[in-house]
């Protein structure tokens, strides 16, 4: 079922740009949450129950040249019976995006927090600066600020030749970036992403691309309280980053498609565990 038919789940759904999530108590607990995208009925809406036990909203922003799609697939996956099949069409002048999102957890400095996740997209030519998850903290975000923009870190293909890397813009860093395994297209990958998490250089950040590490290094991976009050302070704003520090939003799928192609992508077997 697409959703660009679902005009009731859309309406339902909270949109991903606003900061209510930031409402929300936050539970610094351990996590270890898993999905397959199966559901009894073979419906997508079924992956939101209202006990916020699996995933919590959609974000879908069509630029011009289209609609985008997100479905369940019972003819390609990994494991179980289904996938997500999701479609992102070129961005124009809009920014195009096309993601699942998860929200309800608590995953504070000092703690590890592993992703991963099967992929499978379609193609053969450059990915370039297609965002696959992003990784949100808008708890964090000075409530007397207008316009939380939810710092966090994503991973995203980086040059012509795709090589998935760790993206810090939003956290005031530089991309960690990797140059060796271009990733696979037109095959199911396994990603993992696993961090020690600390908003200063002793952050632990390793990615890895069907079991091999393409990323093994230290660095910030959360926003850095003392960078951001530098930074908002040089355009004459007072800021504070909130306490506790974590991330409480998890983003995945085609987060931000800025290519001047349509995406076709399909992701199984995810994975979000909090130590």
């Amino acid at each position: 079922m697409r959703i660009n038919t679902l005009f009731l789940l859309v309406l339902l759904l909270v949109a991903c740009g606003s900061d209510d999530d930031a409402n929300e108590p936050l539970v610094s607990e351990p996590l270890a949450f898993t999905d397959g995208f199966e559901t009894a009925s073979g419906e997508l809406t079924d992956l939101f129950p209202s006990d916020g036990s699996r995933w919590t909203n959609i974000q879908q922003v069509n630029p011009g040249t289209g609609d985008n799609i997100i479905e369940l697939d019972n003819t390609f996956f990994t494991e179980g019976t289904s996938s997500l099949r999701i479609v992102s069409q070129p961005s124009d002048d809009i920014l195009s995006k096309m993601d699942i999102e998860k929200s309800g957890f608590f995953a504070e400095t000092g703690s590890t927090l592993t992703i991963e996740a099967d992929f499978y997209i379609d193609g053969n030519g450059s990915l370039a600066d297609l965002f696959l998850i992003d990784l949100e903290c808008c708890s964090c975000w000075d409530p007397s600020v207008p316009n939380n923009q939810c710092p966090g870190i994503r991973l995203k293909m980086s040059g012509d030749d795709n090589f998935l890397s760790i993206e810090r813009g939003k956290i005031l860093g530089n991309t960690l970036q990797q140059t060796d395994s271009p990733f696979p297209l037109n095959e199911w990958v396994r990603v993992k992403w696993q961090m020690r998490l600390s908003p200063d250089d002793d952050g632990e950040n390793v990615l890895s691309i069907n079991g091999q590490e393409v990323i093994n290094t230290t660095g910030k991976n959360q926003p850095n309280a003392d960078e951001f009050r530098a930074e908002l302070a040089a355009n004459n704003i007072d800021f504070e980053l909130q306490e506790p520090l974590g991330y409480e939003r998890l983003q995945i799928g085609a987060t931000a498609n800025p290519t001047s192609s349509q995406v076709v992508l399909y992701i199984d077997n995810f994975k979000l565990l909090i130590e």
